[in-house]
């Protein structure tokens, strides 16, 4: 090698254009070779030149990647990897100044010393090299290159306020997982760059970066050498490191290089720490910022003249020490350890018997240990491929295996990290010449299974540290674009393809995994896109039907399944106002057009479900009392008690009470309503519309439709159960319309006497016989409980005669009581069986149980004007309505209203002959006979009995109606 050639030190600080300046002194060269620190670094300038030249002229040699072409001009190497004898007319060592690194600064300070170009030689580096230089290769002409931007220190500042465009580094990968995993979550993701990525991982992460999808960076210090990215500002989560030995501090020159990625070009740039770190001192700061560093004084040596006559002999050649004061031997680097553990295994001395065994030893050695495994895995890895290499070749079907264990890209972030540290060794091994039979397909295969795998490991580092909706909204914002929404028919919307939301109505729920930055962002972004949607959607609910629209129990309004506002109270229960719900970003023309259209709509159904009760408010024919009954009638919304309005009623005469007939208004014993009204939808929006007016928090739910009758909860209040159209009567509450139908069933009844309930009453209230037996109890009779004997009739004669035995029916619980039938069967011959022992039934008989008047304790007034345990109920004219009720009276003889009894001389109405109406002892009628001849009170019938209907075989009832006539 020719040592006359023009040699040149290029040193300065970072961002001073010093590796651009050496490629291009390269390409004014014929051939030209370029060492780099890193193979990323190694890639990016193979990259560059294949641009400029083309790929046909171009090289990349690193220890695990081999691109050689025919009519190669300019290679482009790693240090360790790149040729010193090629004679190429140009050479140049990037980041000269790792002559001094503890592990790698034997190999820079060889090439500082030995590599040399036919024509020009350049060292690229820190100024601190200088004097070590100036002493190592006399003649050399220094170039001193400035920073183009300037960097300051802004101290520390917490991860969540970094500002954007910034690289955070952490020297473990532990401390780079976290750092991006806080990023993510508060910052919308980040990416991430460790100098033990492969090429096209790295290459992957950094376009995240740079294309602007991230704002953030975390990284190992290998962002320091050489990596050239458009950071802003460099923060610090620690100022120690791990350096394989010991945990040390950064040195200046360290942190100033890692420091100094911050600017490009001629844009500034700043440096500091984060939270967890300590500040810097002010003398480390004024020499990060002036580039001012302590010169090198020692340079790492490793001798380089090596003796392969032994193993002793080698090893003795590597331990060889220096005599030059600028020199110091390095430590035990791995590849020297690798060696001594093999040389002490016990095959090895007989199989080392010459200096080309001890240099295929060697170079088997000198196989990095990418796994970073224990010692003694690695030397069992490098003595089995020493015992196959000393064979002859690796074997094909071992290194096929070897490869398909690793060709796996499931997992997570460190299975995947694993197996691209293995798949490294076979990358290397497939790279040494003569390895392997088949050079080229394997180093194909391997190369093809880094490329998966690194393509899985930047998949998986960007599903775990990037929000990838984050990214994309971050960036489309950034230009300024109009952003483009979608909203599906389940009410996602998707911004630029990402889902950031649900569309309910006219209300954007944001996405609840959003957090942090990311939240704003995607609410930002989704407001931006959605405004052109809401006036859309506003249109589209404008001109939709009534159909499409409902409103809920708790007074909510709804369009189809989204909720788009609710009622609040109006002037009026039958006038209630809405409360449109639209984001304030949709604007106020929106919001208003939703709201005119929810008026429309309850409007419409009001006006629907109580047009009857509304034109009985506008009848400008009622007058007087009638006209004030109708409004309390409104004002009860179709629906008063009668005891709340007992003295309106009496007060009512025939000619005004006709006058509310005609509108549907039914006077009944216990409620005055309006019978349409008490359908399932009118309910439902009455009791709406009365909890809005009431100002109730939690509105009252209607009962199920079709339900006679409903449970009787005694925490909720008597008049919910009134709005819904039900009494309470016991522990169950009975539909009003049913128990007016029911009392003109007990009216026809003797309560005094007693009476049984009937087939009819149970019907209507479709209860069982200890059910009604509760709710008559709940109306005010008494019930007593008693058995008696079934009685069974006999089954109809047959055809077949050879079977004379009846088959027994049940009857009914209500039939009258008779003496039980004992039936004997009879045969000739034999003596006659004991009648089998009667089966028992329980009935009922009910009374009327008013309370004494002189009761200090009685109960309320019942509805009607009657106290509980007054009299029963009344009833009024043809259509059964209470009749103005007098003080003090029990019921009548029969439950029959006097106006219906027969009199003394034919005549309809009147009392029975010998009866007075004030007869009474303690509050009851007195039975006994008043009358001169003795004898007894006569019972009256309102009515003759009505003929019975056939009976139906096929009806439930058939065994109780047959006994009916009975009773």
């Amino acid at each position: 090698m020719a040592f006359n050639s023009r040699v040149t030190a290029v040193l300065g600080p970072t961002n001073t254009g010093k590796t651009h300046y050496a490629i291009e002194r390269m390409l004014g060269h014929r051939t030209g070779v370029i060492g780099l620190p890193l193979r990323l670094l190694a890639r990016e300038v193979y990259d560059r030149i294949v641009k400029a030249r083309g790929p046909s002229v171009v090289a990349l040699v690193t220890g695990e990647e081999r691109i050689v072409p025919e009519r190669t001009q300019y290679w482009v190497c790693t240090v360790e990897a790149m040729p010193t004898d090629i004679g190429a007319d140009f050479l140049a060592i990037d980041e000269i100044q790792l002559c001094g690194d503890p592990d790698r600064g034997h190999v820079f300070t060889d090439r500082l010393l030995h590599a040399r170009g036919l024509v020009e030689t350049m060292f690229l580096g820190s100024d601190s090299m200088r004097p070590a230089i100036a002493a190592l290769v006399p003649g050399t002409q220094f170039v001193r290159r400035d920073r183009f931007s300037t960097l300051s220190y802004t101290g520390s500042k917490k991860i969540s306020r970094m500002p954007a465009r910034s690289a955070i580094v952490g020297f473990s990968v532990d401390d780079v997982y976290a750092i991006a995993e806080l990023i993510r979550r508060q910052k919308g993701g980040c990416a991430v760059v460790m100098g033990a990525l492969s090429p096209r991982t790295r290459n992957a992460q950094v376009a995240l970066y740079q294309n602007g999808e991230v704002d953030y960076l975390v990284a190992t210090d290998a962002i320091g050498m050489g990596l050239n990215l458009d950071i802003k500002h460099v923060a610090f989560s620690s100022t120690h490191k791990f350096d394989g030995r010991r945990m040390r501090p950064l040195f200046p020159h360290e942190m100033g290089q890692i420091a100094g990625r911050a600017g490009r070009h001629l844009e500034p740039g700043s440096f500091g720490v984060t939270g967890e770190a300590r500040p810097l001192d002010e003398d480390l700061v004024e020499a990060i910022e002036e580039h001012r560093f302590a010169p090198v004084r020692k340079l790492m040596w490793r001798n380089d003249a090596l003796d392969f006559g032994s193993v002793e002999r080698l090893i003795a050649s590597l331990e060889a020490p220096t005599t030059n004061e600028w020199l110091m031997r390095t430590r035990e680097a791995d590849d020297l350890l690798s060696l001594k553990a093999l040389w002490q295994l016990p095959d090895m001395a007989n199989r080392l018997r010459g200096p080309q065994a001890v240099r295929l030893l060697w170079d088997v050695c000198r196989i990095p240990d990418f796994r970073s495994s224990i010692g003694a895995e690695h030397v069992h890895l490098l003595h089995r491929l020493f015992d196959f290499l000393q064979s002859g070749h690796i074997p094909a079907d071992w290194m096929a295996k070897a490869v398909a264990r690793i060709d796996r890209s499931d997992g997570d972030i460190d299975a995947i990290s694993k197996r691209l540290a293995y798949i490294r060794t076979w990358t290397y091994v497939a790279q040494r010449k003569g390895w392997v039979e088949d050079e080229s397909h394997w180093r194909e295969e391997t190369r093809a299974v880094e490329d998966r795998l690194s393509d899985a490991l930047h998949a998986r580092l960007t599903q775990r540290f990037v929000d990838r909706r984050t990214s994309v909204l971050m960036r489309r914002l950034k230009q300024k674009e109009s952003l483009v929404a979608e909203v599906n028919d389940k009410g996602e919307v998707m911004v630029e393809g990402e889902f950031v939301g649900r569309l309910e109505g006219f209300r954007f729920r944001q996405d609840a995994s959003a957090t942090g930055e990311e939240a704003r962002v995607v609410r930002q972004a989704a407001v931006q896109a959605l405004r052109p949607e809401f006036h859309l959607r506003a249109d589209k609910f404008y001109n939709s039907p009534d159909t499409e629209m409902d409103f809920t129990e708790q007074g909510g309004l709804m369009w189809g399944g989204s909720a788009v506002g609710k009622l609040v109270a109006g002037a009026e229960p039958l006038k209630p106002q809405v409360e449109a719900f639209v984001d304030e970003e949709a604007g106020t023309e929106v919001a208003d057009k939703v709201r005119r259209r929810l008026q429309h709509f309850i409007d419409r159904k009001i006006a629907a479900h109580f047009e009857p009760l509304l034109a009985l408010g506008r009848d400008e024919a009622l007058q007087g009392l009638a006209r004030g009954f109708a409004f309390r009638l409104v004002e009860g919304l179709g629906i008063v008690t009668r005891e709340s309005v007992a003295e309106d009623v009496k007060a009512l005469d025939q000619e005004a009470r006709s006058s509310l007939r005609k509108h549907g208004v039914r006077f009944g014993q216990y409620t005055i309503f309006m019978p349409i009204l008490l359908k399932p939808a009118p309910t439902r929006l009455r009791l709406v519309l009365w909890s809005l007016a009431n100002g109730l928090q939690e509105f009252p739910e209607s009962p199920p439709p079709g339900l006679v009758t409903i449970p009787n909860i005694v925490e909720v209040p008597k008049e919910h159960y009134t709005l819904a159209g039900y009494r309470p009567a016991g522990t169950r509450a009975i539909r009003i319309d049913m128990l007016e139908r029911l009392a003109d069933l007990l009216r026809a009844k003797d309560s005094r006497a007693g009476f049984e309930a009937t087939p009819d009453m149970l019907s209507i209230t479709g209860m069982t016989l200890e059910q009604f037996a509760d709710l008559m109890g709940g109306l005010g009779y008494k019930g007593e409980k008693a058995e008696r004997a079934k009685v069974r009739r006999a089954e109809a004669p047959v055809a077949d005669t050879t079977s004379t035995a009846p088959i027994p029916e049940e009857v009914s619980v209500l039939a009258p009581v008779e003496e039980p039938v004992a039936e004997a069967s009879t045969a000739e011959g034999a003596d006659a069986t004991e009648a089998a022992a009667p089966e028992m039934e329980v009935f009922y008989t009910f009374t009327w149980a008013p309370r004494p008047r002189h009761d200090a304790n009685r109960g309320p007034r019942r509805e009607g004007g009657n106290r509980e345990g007054g009299r029963g109920p009344r009833r009024e004219g043809a259509e059964g309505e209470a009749k103005a009720e007098r003080p003090n009276r029990g019921p009548r003889e029969g439950g029959k209203p006097r106006e219906d009894r027969p009199r003394t001389d034919g005549k309809p109405g009147g009392k029975p002959e010998g009866r007075r109406d004030d007869q009474r002892k303690g509050g009851k009628f007195d039975r006994r006979d008043d009358r001169k001849d003795g004898h007894k009170p006569k019972n009256f019938e309102a009515r003759p009995p009505k003929a019975e209907k056939p009976i139906d075989p096929d009806n439930p009832f058939a065994a109780l109606l047959a006994l009916k006539g009975k009773v």
